[in-house]
C-alpha cells in the first residue's frame, strides 16, 4: 500500500510543479544535449560532475547554454520533444538569441 500512495504522490507532483528545458554542451558550437527536468540546479550539477552515465557523460557536455522555465511539467516535456526533433541550426539560433557566447549558466543558478 505504501507504494501506491507515493506513486500517487508522485503524480500530483508532476502536476503541480513547473519544469525547465535546458541545452548542455562541451564547447561553443559543440555537441549539443537537450533535457528536461523539474530541478534545473540539481540536474546541471549532476551534468557538471558526470553524476548519470549516458550522453552528456560520454561526450564532457557539462555547460548548460540554455535553460527555459515551463509552470507545468508536461508542457516542459513536450517543448523538451520538438525541440529534440528540430535541425540543429534551429538549435544553435536558440542558443544564441539568448546565450550568444555561449556562456555557462551554471553560475547564475547559484542564487
Amino acid at each position: 500500500m505504501a507504494r501506491l500512495v507515493r506513486a500517487i504522490h508522485v503524480l500530483d507532483d508532476k502536476h503541480m510543479k513547473g519544469g525547465w528545458v535546458y541545452i548542455m554542451t562541451n564547447r561553443p558550437d559543440g555537441t549539443l544535449y537537450v533535457g528536461v527536468t523539474s530541478d534545473i540546479a540539481r540536474r546541471a550539477w549532476e551534468h557538471r560532475e558526470s553524476v548519470i552515465d549516458g550522453f552528456t557523460k560520454r561526450y564532457g557536455l557539462k555547460r548548460l547554454v540554455y535553460m527555459e522555465r515551463h509552470d507545468d511539467i508536461e508542457r516542459a516535456i513536450q517543448r523538451e520533444s520538438r525541440l529534440k526533433k528540430w535541425p540543429r541550426a534551429w538549435k544553435v539560433r536558440l542558443i544564441h538569441a539568448t546565450n550568444p557566447n555561449w556562456d555557462d549558466l551554471y553560475a547564475t543558478l547559484q542564487g
